[in-house]
């Protein structure tokens, strides 16, 4: 009986389901963006086509068709399709299905795919559980992830799988989506309408299809800008403090401050903020950026880093955002150099590689202590002998180095 009702209730679910459920494309033809993979000859559509899709990690942003593209592949193979979420399937759910490939092939000769959603949230010992059947060829495994798997799967896993990284849908690509959301439930929009739920979902596909069903609800008419603000409260903010996107947008800060960009310096700035990104960790930047690009070409900037750190502290977020600020576009518009950083990278690797060489002895302790063992003698003292300044100080093995050269 309960099978009957669990029938009955999966069969009622579509009809209740959300816009971006009934949406969700069944073949390549409907898939929608991620051409750099999936375009006409490459190698991942050929595999789909063919049935031989390889051990694979789909990587990338919600709404990018991670979980589509898997359930494509289960819909176009011939395999058996098992599928989990390592949000919650533990070790033994793992065996279970390692236990059943197993034994579907020993009988039958067919193959298993498993789809792993959130693969990042298998630990270490339940992915060493999926090891060997992959290393064995006993099943296929498909995973999907939001966050960098460089970071997050073993790397004994990593390198038996195929990682194919997607990308946030292009304007004309959420285009498509848009108007396709639009068919389904009848409603109507211009194209400056259907451009603004483009960008209010921010190359999320679910997002935009999640936009255009609550705004048709909402219209008497033709949906317009007011309906899309109203149905897109959530602005689309992706940013993740503990992976890709903390190193991307704090390479992308130091790099245009570097590069003398304001703009885009306050930007990025900006981005990590609404983020949620520590501002003691993008004080703490700064002032290395002071000091490695910019240096004594202006040792000012040092300063200014150091007192937007002390502001961070003393004031706290959300006002000491224009500490930061106004530190970011002095960084960004200082003369720069690097000599510091190449001075100190260069003296260390020569420390490194002949070690602590002891300085001349005319430069070694001077006092009645040092003197018994000849220590101090010759030394010239620059401000009664101006020859003082003239001497190379480096120890005798490294005479003639020079690695302080100002630009």
């Amino acid at each position: 009986m309960s099978d009957l009702f669990s029938d009955a209730a999966s069969q009622r679910a579509g009809t209740f389901a959300p816009l971006a459920q009934r949406l969700r494309p069944r073949t390549l033809d409907d898939f929608v963006g991620q051409v750099h993979v999936l375009g006409a000859g490459s190698a991942l559509r050929q595999a789909i086509e063919g049935d031989r899709v390889r051990s694979s990690i789909f990587y990338g942003p919600p709404g990018s068709g991670k979980t589509t593209l898997a359930r494509i592949v289960a819909a176009s193979t011939g395999s058996a399709f098992e599928e989990l979420s390592a949000v919650s399937a533990t070790v033994k759910d793992v065996r279970e299905v390692l236990a059943r490939a197993r034994e579907r092939l020993g009988a039958s000769g067919r193959r298993t795919i498993l789809f792993l959603d959130e693969i990042h949230r298998f630990n270490k010992a339940q992915q060493d559980a999926l090891l060997p059947a992959v290393e064995e060829g006993l099943l296929t495994l498909i995973g999907a992830t939001t966050e960098n798997p460089y970071y997050e799967v073993n790397s004994a896993l990593l390198s038996r799988v195929q990682v194919y990284e997607l990308e946030t849908l292009s304007p004309e690509e959420m285009a498509v989506v848009v108007r396709r959301g639009l068919a389904e439930v009848n409603g109507e929009a211009p194209d400056e309408v259907v451009a603004l739920i483009a960008q209010r979902a921010g190359g999320d596909a679910r997002n935009a299809l999640n936009i255009v069903e609550l705004a048709s609800e909402t219209a008497t008419g033709p949906i317009t800008e007011e309906n899309v603000e109203d149905a897109a409260r959530k602005r689309p903010v992706v940013y993740d403090k503990a992976s890709d996107a903390h190193y991307d947008f704090t390479s992308a800060f130091i790099k245009s401050m570097r590069g003398g960009d304001p703009d885009a310096s306050v930007y990025y700035l900006a981005a990590m903020l609404e983020g949620g990104e520590d501002a003691r960790f993008i004080a703490r930047r700064m002032i290395v950026l002071a000091s490695e690009d910019i240096g004594n070409a202006d040792p000012q900037a040092l300063v200014v880093a150091v007192a937007a750190a002390q502001a961070v502290e003393h004031v706290g977020l959300p006002e000491a955002r224009l500490n930061l600020a106004q530190a970011a576009i002095y960084l960004a518009l200082a003369p720069k150099s690097n000599a510091s950083y190449v001075a100190i990278k260069e003296a260390t690797a020569d420390v490194r590689e002949h070690g602590t060489v002891k300085p001349p002895k005319a430069l070694s302790d001077g006092s009645w202590y040092g003197r018994q063992l000849g220590k101090g003698e010759g030394y010239v003292y620059p401000h009664d002998d101006p020859r003082g300044f003239e001497v190379d100080h480096l120890p005798d093995e490294l005479k003639g180095r020079k690695y302080y050269r100002p630009k």
